[in-house]
């Protein structure tokens, strides 16, 4: 053995030896504070709290790992639970051995074992403490090697990072007032490079991943429109839809399809490792990650996160008065950030964030060449909180902590890693359409219809319970019977084709039980659907597209209705003379001639808006009438069509304006991305180089 490698392995020893003894100094200070707080705790000394820490820590390392498997069943269903419950029992032991320590009931017990792990964050934090370390090493490694010992290697990996919803302009924000200074060192220190690229049309998640990670996201007009072949409103928030979608567009070649892993995803990118990704949630010919199983038995993980948890749910309870007591406006309904809705932000911005942490790590040990994760916490805030509320920029915050926490992290992989931060676009602000004309596009289009023709509008599904649903049909699909099974007992009657669905799809699938047909299918002349400032009008009762000449003969004055509506800022067209015709209150724009008479409708909406359309209309469900709001490019206002604040889907704004932030050694091949496929060619030419090193 080498000089050199003797001397790392002294430092390393060295190292350990010192966080292990300001841990236990932690634990100390933290059984003491405790002692203070609880009064069903009492410890007679310094000495007694020392020798307590160290007995609790040995009764966890002597019996957790046994009593571990008979938690596992239960852990994942209560979100960890049960663990806590038997650390409390486990710290109820060691109080029986140590004189001068007592605890007085389960209860007491449970409330230590929380204030324990709360004291021991806030402090190993103030520290700048690696307390992941021993899991890293205790926990993953060990499990990483009993599947499969990792080969190391001077080849890189990469870990693509997509921050869901975050425009470059609001990264700049992040970035200069001190949000994110993880970032922020990676880009002044010459490692990265931040540029920007432009989505497509259609601006949401669906498109932009099925583009990222496939490389095609061709006939995605929407977050959800009309299938005119099967006559049914197509949703990108339904499980069942999203693995069709990606089986049309895979060709077997995705981002991800060498030995690469695809963590809280909508799509796979062929990846055959793969944890809570929508698309391959029933594919059982891909291995799925089941290091959040282990995560939820941890008592200190479950801890951890119950505290984060609560105060997210606490924040957002604030956060949302404080915004109507100072009459903030724009502010989201009461509806929409009232009810369940507070525990499901805690879900989407602590528990999805805290399982692709540690499933990344995980990834990293195991020395994975690719890994493609979404984080979704600042797109669902911001939507409801505003584009760049003090709300959304504290999520960065909390992101950008994770960063580091992944960049300690790869320092103990098996190979080094790059990181490539995205986000598949961006989000634009403003009052709604309802907010400000008192009506919803919906009805406005009702109106001009008039009673002989009737209006459906598109079914409001959310996105945030389709994580809530991947995630327990991934717990029910566990490797682990002992787990499935009760998880499945648990969610019978809210199970179909072997996924879980939960909120609104849940409500409908159990309504298409009792009721005949699909909730998707609409009887109805005319369906309006919603994707942000977006708008697609199909007329329901005809096979084809309708042209803009039988538009204007069987509604006449609809769409001169439109465009001269103050929150309309333009509607695109087939006509059966002259092509897609754009439209807008003071002239029209022929695309395929690329002719504009009047004022330009697409002013201000981009240089490349006239080829979005064009290929938008291009789509076999290309939309009758397609209909975008008013866009101010000076304030990056827009007037979304459904009720969220900070909306993406459509055109104006930022929302078309995400971002891309990779290692300045790379280059991207072009001066500018445009479009998603065009990003996926950029970001699959960088897995090819490193597997051919």
């Amino acid at each position: 053995m080498s000089k050199s490698v003797q001397a790392s392995r002294k430092r390393e020893l060295l190292r350990f030896i010192v966080r292990l003894l300001v841990i236990w100094g932690i634990q100390v200070v933290g059984l003491l504070v405790m002692t203070w707080l609880l009064p069903g705790v009492s410890v007679d000394s310094l000495l007694t709290a020392v020798v307590a820490v160290a007995a609790i820590g040995l009764v966890n390392a002597l019996l957790w790992p046994m009593l571990s498997y008979l938690v596992l069943p239960f852990a994942v269903f209560t979100l960890g639970l049960l663990s806590l419950v038997l650390n409390a029992v486990l710290i109820q032991l060691a109080s029986a051995f140590v004189e001068g320590f007592d605890v007085a009931g389960l209860w007491n017990a449970v409330l230590l074992t929380v204030g324990l792990t709360a004291i021991n964050t806030i402090l190993s934090s103030l520290l700048t403490i690696d307390d992941d370390n021993s899991w890293y090493r205790n926990v993953v490694l060990r499990r990483i090697k009993r599947r499969k010992k990792p080969v190391e290697t001077d080849v890189p990996g990469v870990l693509f990072l997509e921050l869901d919803g975050l425009a470059r302009p609001v990264l700049e924000r992040a970035l200069e007032q001190g949000y994110m200074p993880t970032l922020a060192a990676w880009i002044e220190s010459g490692s990265h490079r931040l540029v920007g690229w432009e989505t497509d049309l259609s601006s949401q998640t669906s498109a932009s991943q099925a583009g990222i990670l496939h490389g095609n996201n061709h006939n995605i007009p929407a977050f959800r429109w009309w299938d005119r072949r099967r006559k049914e409103i197509i949703s990108s928030s339904s499980a069942k839809e999203v693995v069709a979608l990606e089986k049309d567009r895979s060709d077997g070649n995705g981002l991800l399809v060498k030995d690469g892993a695809s963590r809280g995803n909508l799509f796979s990118g062929d990846a055959p490792n793969v944890m809570l990704t929508a698309s391959t949630i029933t594919d059982f010919s891909r291995f799925h990650a089941t290091d959040f199983d282990v995560y939820f038995v941890n008592p200190y993980n479950f801890s951890r996160t119950l505290l984060l948890t609560i105060w997210e749910i606490l924040l957002e309870i604030w956060q949302f008065r404080q915004a109507r007591r100072k009459k903030v406006y724009p502010i989201s309904s009461r509806e929409k950030r009232g009810g369940v809705y507070p525990l499901l932000r805690a879900f989407t911005t602590v528990v999805m964030r805290e399982l692709n942490i540690y499933t990344l790590i995980g990834d990293m040990f195991a020395g994975v060449p690719s890994a493609y994760a979404t984080f979704v916490g600042y797109d669902e805030v911001a939507h409801h909180s505003g584009v760049e509320s003090e709300d959304a920029f504290q999520i960065l915050r909390k992101l950008d902590q994770q960063l580091a926490r992944l960049e300690g992290a790869a320092r103990h992989a098996p190979r080094p890693y790059r990181f490539v931060v995205l986000s598949d676009h961006g989000q634009s602000a403003g009052a709604t359409f309802k907010q400000r004309y008192q009506m919803t596009l919906e009805q406005f289009l009702q109106q001009l219809a008039t009673e002989k023709y009737h209006v459906v509008g598109s079914v409001d599904v959310h996105e945030d319970w389709g994580q809530v649903s991947a995630f327990f049909t991934e717990a029910m699909h566990s490797d682990q019977k002992a787990v499935s099974r009760p998880v499945g007992q648990a969610l019978k009657g809210r199970t179909s084709e072997n996924r879980v669905l939960l909120g609104p799809e849940g409500e409908q699938q159990r309504g298409q039980e009792k009721d005949t047909g699909t909730p998707e299918e609409v009887d109805s002349n005319i369906a309006v659907l919603a994707s942000g400032n977006l708008g697609l009008i199909y007329g329901t009762d005809v096979a084809e597209r309708a042209t803009l000449e039988e538009i204007e003969a069987v509604y006449p004055g609809l769409l001169d209705g439109l465009v001269q509506h103050e929150g309309i800022g333009f509607v695109m067209v087939h006509s059966e003379a002259h092509g897609p015709v754009v439209i807008g209150a003071g002239g029209k724009y022929y695309l395929t001639d690329d002719r504009v008479e009047g004022e330009n409708p697409l002013a201000g909406f981009g240089a490349n808006a006239a080829a979005h359309l064009r290929r938008t209309d291009s789509f076999p469900d290309a939309p009758d009438v397609l209909v975008n709001s008013f866009c101010n490019p000076e304030t990056n206002e827009v007037a979304a069509f459904e009720e969220l604040i900070g909306s993406h889907g459509g055109l104006g704004g930022w929302q078309t304006q995400p971002f891309l932030l990779y290692p300045a050694e790379w280059e991207t091949g072009q001066e500018e991305i445009v479009g998603a496929e065009a990003l996926h060619r950029v970001l699959k030419g960088w897995v090819k180089e490193l597997a051919s090193k």
